[in-house]
């Protein structure tokens, strides 16, 4: 493999892929005793995405109703967001065990909502200022509760597990994601949005009960599992030991960058499509009516691929083979951009990066934090989820701008992301290959452990 060029691994994984004569693979390989846990987690991630899609349409439109122009400031607002509250997530989990600090986190939340719930209801403050707070709250929600999900089951879940159920346990995500903005368009006329509010805390409820049934199975499992005897203990640490982590792993270091570089490919299409929109789609309903569209749209594609694909996808083709999938397909949609930038090839290019995103390269890049510790997994993790995705998103939101006040054209920025593209398929391939080494040095511990 030494000195094999990237096209040479894109090909021989897909020959592998779709002609090698091997067993046709399980839609769901799960294992016996491994039910309970994946049903907990299938829940968990239903009703955590269930509870955050029914409040993302109102979210998008705020979004616009501040102004395309403010979009750098809401985005540095969620940015400033996360650089608090990260710190307090790592002082929380230092300080108490798991099965205490993620209920936690989610009642955290919780109360939050039923804040917002309030002061929507009152005439005492300025609705602007509310709708600013709210679009910065649902983003830092979303990064951080979703951060924290992946950290535990990246804990509860080995590497192979992780092979075989990621893809199908971020499917119940899908089809919470499909659920919410279906409530909140049948709902809202009539209940109103801060009544949606309440209908996401009862949502995010449900998901740490879920949390609850899911910890007593991982925590009678890890009492009979080699060198995983202490898996509910406290962290330990200070609050700043994720941003070390972070930065001292070589490992860890390389998945910031690959993150940050795939978070600046994201953001430049989200920028553009809200652009584009604003610019033809002058009533508000109509907007709003086209966000669910295209969310419904990312969100049945998503599915199918998680419950069709993902998880065949892993284990014949490989991890580098689908690390390297979403900046390879990023080629192709800007290329596209770059040629057409028109309306239709912007949404259309958005749909598919964004289910690429949730079937493929999120469940993969999870895979690789199976092979860190227990503290790097919470909060480097969670630093990397939160603060680094954040970072790039303010570094793309004003760059985004700063090159649109100059003139530069959409197809002329489209044309000059594509080198990110090539970056991200060289640390793809490297995370990839690394993440393997790692998890067979893992299991000749764990032998020498048993033996």
């Amino acid at each position: 493999m030494k000195g094999e060029s990237s096209f040479c691994i894109i090909y021989s994984r897909l020959e592998f892929l779709f002609f090698a004569r091997t067993p046709p693979l399980k839609l769901i390989d799960i294992k016996r005793d491994e039910w309970p846990a994946f049903a907990w987690s299938f829940f968990y991630f239903f009703f955590l995405l269930c509870a955050y899609y029914v409040l993302r349409p109102v979210r998008d439109e705020m979004g616009i109703q501040g102004g395309i122009k403010n979009l750098p400031w809401l985005f540095t607002g969620t940015f400033v967001g996360m650089l608090i509250v990260t710190p307090l997530f790592g002082w929380v989990s230092s300080r108490w065990p798991r099965r205490t600090f993620l209920p936690l986190v989610y009642l955290f939340f919780i109360t939050n909502l039923l804040v917002f719930y309030a002061a929507m209801l009152s005439d005492a403050f300025d609705k602007t200022a509310i709708a600013a707070a709210f679009f910065i709250w649902l983003s830092v929600f979303n990064y951080f509760v979703v951060s924290v999900f992946w950290s535990f089951m990246t804990d509860v879940f080995d590497s192979d597990s992780a092979k075989r159920l990621f893809g199908t346990i971020a499917a119940g995500g899908s089809i919470g994601a499909m659920t919410g903005p279906a409530i909140t368009a049948l709902m809202v006329k009539t209940v109103g949005v801060p009544n949606l509010l309440l209908i996401s805390a009862t949502l995010m409820g449900a998901a740490i009960a879920c949390i609850i049934g899911l910890g007593r199975w991982a925590a009678a499992q890890s009492a009979t599992r080699p060198g995983h005897e202490h898996d509910e203990d406290a962290l330990g640490g200070g609050v700043l030991d994720g941003l070390k982590l972070a930065f001292a792993s070589p490992y860890l270091l390389a998945i910031c960058g690959y993150v940050a570089l795939l978070q600046l490919l994201g953001n430049y299409f989200y920028l553009e499509q809200l652009r584009v929109i604003a610019e033809n789609i002058p009533n508000s309903a109509e907007r709003t009516q086209l966000f669910a569209q295209l969310d419904l749209a990312v969100n049945t594609i998503t599915l199918l691929s998680q419950l069709l694909i993902t998880s065949a996808l892993v284990r014949r083709a490989g991890l580098v083979f689908c690390l390297i999938f979403l900046p390879i397909l990023g080629v192709f949609t800007l290329g596209a951009t770059g040629l057409m930038p028109t309306l239709a090839v912007i949404c259309i290019s958005t749909v598919i990066r964004r289910a690429s995103e949730f079937a493929i390269g999120k469940p993969t890049r999870e895979i690789l934090f199976t092979v860190v510790s227990r503290e790097e997994r919470y909060k480097a993790k969670n630093v990397i989820d939160t603060v680094i995705s954040r970072g790039s998103d303010v570094v793309s939101t004003w760059s985004h701008a700063g090159l649109r006040g100059l003139g530069i054209t959409t197809a002329q920025m489209a044309f000059s992301a594509i080198p990110l593209c090539l970056v991200a398929i060289s640390a793809g391939i490297y995370l990839g290959r690394v993440q393997q080494q790692r998890q067979l040095q893992r299991r000749m511990l764990e032998l020498q452990t048993v033996e």
